[in-house]
């Protein structure tokens, strides 16, 4: 009896312990912050590898309160759709590009214009030094936590464009500004998103498009065009971002906010970094198809680059029409680019 007595006392004791600790371990798995992550860069291209490891980055300082599903190729929300997918609450956090919802961010077009941009450090430093000035109020509705933006848009080809009469009455693909940039080369525009593009210039629908060369590998475009030509003096850029649903952002803990915008930090200038090198990689990859790249002259680049000056001046004047600082956003811009 006496052991009986025992027994029943370890049993006791251990079932009040498992009740005590049962809490605790309940409580453990409620911190367990569960998020998805929406982009259209597919699962291969280095973006898209780049926007996996933030996420595995988060997680990691985050100490386990933070679990991120990431999806990529656009499988959980299209590449046009994914902001307002995001304020939605469909995605937690998405990437995409400003470009593809044309007018819905009017002062950030100021990025796609004609520029003449020299590299992706330059462009993605610019449009986060952009946005820490102007904090433009068209992303007021969710928690931006860093944006990108490529190296020089160039024109890609099936056919060789070595001057700018080559460029009349064919079908480039662009997206936002760039549009106005192939109208003002002579060109006719045709807006497809990126992951539409590659079957656009296989079918013939466009005859060539506008994008940084890194497309040529990225995106496989080397395979359905032949030429590339270095307008530089006519380059844009397409700026994208990151950004996450404002609710969630502000569901989070103070540590975990600071985790994500410490790493959003340090991103912005591997995303940067990314775009030259993966730049470099579609010269490689282009070359060793044996297209060809055609440099314009001086003289010529700078034809291309007085005969789209013109949209500058229409960005202004549509800004102001709205109400919209245009002159001061293209001034600090244009300053940007000179000094950096």
């Amino acid at each position: 009896m006496k052991h009986s007595g025992v027994k029943l006392f370890l049993l006791f004791f251990i079932v009040s312990i498992c009740f005590v600790a049962m809490p605790d371990l309940a409580a453990a798995q409620q911190k367990v912050i569960t998020l998805n992550y929406s982009n259209f860069f597919p699962a291969p291209h280095k973006n898209s590898i780049l926007a996996d490891a933030w996420c595995k980055e988060v997680e990691k300082r985050a100490q386990g309160k933070v679990k991120i599903t990431y999806f990529p190729g656009g499988t959980l929300t299209p590449a046009a759709q994914t902001y307002d997918n995001v304020v939605k609450g469909i995605a937690d956090i998405g990437m995409s590009v400003f470009a593809y919802t044309r007018g819905k961010f009017p002062l950030i077009e100021v990025f796609d214009l004609p520029l003449g941009y020299k590299n992706g450090v330059q462009a993605t430093g610019l449009v986060n030094a952009f946005y820490a000035k102007f904090k433009p109020k068209e992303l007021d509705d969710v928690k931006v936590l860093f944006l990108h933006a490529h190296g020089p848009g160039i024109l890609h080809s099936k056919a060789p464009i070595a001057k700018m009469e080559d460029v009349k009455g064919k079908k480039i693909r662009a997206t936002g500004l760039a549009a106005k940039i192939v109208q003002a080369l002579g060109g006719a525009p045709v807006g497809t998103t990126m992951p539409e593009t590659y079957d656009a210039l296989r079918t013939g629908v466009a005859e060539g498009a506008m994008a940084p060369i890194e497309a040529l590998q990225g995106w496989k475009w080397g395979e359905v065009v032949s030429s590339t030509t270095q307008n530089f003096g006519s380059a844009y850029t397409a700026s994208m971002f990151v950004v996450m649903n404002k609710a969630k952002w502000n569901s989070l803990p103070p540590d975990v906010q600071k985790v994500m915008e410490d790493v959003s930090k340090e991103w912005t200038v591997k995303q940067g970094q990314t775009w030259d090198e993966i730049d470099k990689e579609g010269y490689e990859f282009t070359k060793k198809r044996g297209n060809k790249i055609i440099a314009l002259s001086k003289e010529e680049d700078a034809r291309w680059a007085q005969a789209v000056r013109p949209i500058l001046d229409e960005y202004v004047k549509n800004m102001k029409a709205k109400g919209l600082p245009g002159d001061e956003a293209l001034k600090f811009c244009l300053d940007y680019l000179k000094t950096h």
